[in-house]
């Protein structure tokens, strides 16, 4: 049985209406670091990160512990904005996440949650991948035929596992919930 565990990146320095590529703060390097703790005895394992560098310095604490890189995958990255204006950004977030996939509009939205979900069916051993909420939301909602944006509110550095059983991905645990603003 394959296990693929989707890390939610730690606590970014700056919102989605502030930056277009935030770092950790410092809250969320001390969260990656608690997320190698409880996910490096079972390595080590194949990394897989977003392009975005909260992703990337979120994994980078497993690759310290494993001593190998993480596969840079950029399938799993973030949901893709239609604009690059940071105040219309998080408007635009904040609409989406309140609805359903079927209710938005966006054809480049159909296209990046069919990137994700193959990037996910590639996998065919045990994999660390490092993401983001609306992408974990994503993964969830195919798996389980829910159209919700927001399922669950996955925690920074939370770990959500999915299993291929039988042949077939199924969600075995969702992450650590928290009640935050992730915009």
């Amino acid at each position: 049985m394959t296990k693929i565990y989707l890390v939610r990146h730690g606590k970014a320095a700056a919102a989605f209406d502030e930056d277009h590529d935030p770092p950790l703060d410092k809250a969320g390097i001390r969260q990656a670091l608690a997320m190698a703790d409880t996910l490096g005895p079972l390595g080590p394992l194949p990394m897989v990160t977003s392009p975005m560098r909260r992703t990337r310095e979120t994994i980078s604490a497993l690759e310290a512990v494993w001593g190998s890189p993480a596969r840079i995958e950029p399938r799993v990255t973030e949901v893709p904005s239609p604009t690059e204006d940071l105040g219309a950004r998080r408007q635009w977030l904040t609409g989406i996440m309140a609805g359903r996939w079927s209710d938005t509009d966006a054809l480049h939205l159909a296209g990046w949650r069919a990137d994700l979900l193959k990037a996910i069916e590639e996998i065919e051993t045990d994999t660390v991948i490092s993401s983001h909420f609306v992408a974990i939301n994503t993964i969830v909602g195919l798996l389980t035929d829910d159209d919700r944006v927001t399922i669950f509110r996955p925690d920074n550095c939370s770990i959500t596992r999915i299993e291929r059983q039988d042949g077939k991905l199924v969600v075995a645990e969702m992450g650590r919930e928290v009640e935050t603003e992730v915009l």
